[in-house]
């Protein structure tokens, strides 16, 4: 009896789809938590919002782009049938408890939630704009799959 066999597979496309949903949920919830404590700041959010899509710009240019094409280039090299789990690598689950850990923690210190704002636009536009890599790459294997049955 093999532990293979209790394996949750999918087609590997379906992985794409995966990390770009989570990336897109996790960079909108982190920009709509932004938002919220930004909300009754009026005009003063600017002071925020723009250095927070400055640095999300910055950040996904030359981090979470780099990172996002890495694990797509990855995720192309599983069999056609590969574990549901795999739209990551595993040491990086660990990687997203820390970061978890420390969201959580954050959000219960005394920290001005003005300046919890800014780096929680930043890395949620960041994740947001690198999601966009998935989704695309998800579409375009779909594509593929699309014209190899129709021939």
């Amino acid at each position: 009896m093999s532990f293979r066999q209790y394996t949750p597979a999918v087609p590997r496309h379906w992985l794409f789809a995966i990390s770009g949903l989570l990336w897109s949920g996790v960079g909108l919830m982190l920009c709509a938590l932004a938002g919220h404590w930004l909300r009754h700041s009026g005009w003063r959010a600017l002071w925020v919002v723009v250095p927070g899509l400055s640095l999300a710009l910055l950040a996904w240019r030359f981090m979470f782009r780099k990172l996002a094409w890495k694990n797509i280039a990855r995720i192309e090299q599983r069999p056609t049938m590969t574990c549901l789990f795999a739209f990551q690598a595993w040491r990086s689950y660990g990687l997203m408890l820390f970061m978890i850990a420390l969201g959580v923690l954050l959000r219960r210190s005394h920290a001005s939630r003005h300046y919890l704002a800014l780096g929680y636009i930043a890395i949620g536009g960041a994740l947001f704009l690198a999601s966009l890599s998935y989704h695309a790459r998800f579409w375009r294997e779909r594509k593929n799959l699309s014209k190899k049955r129709a021939v």
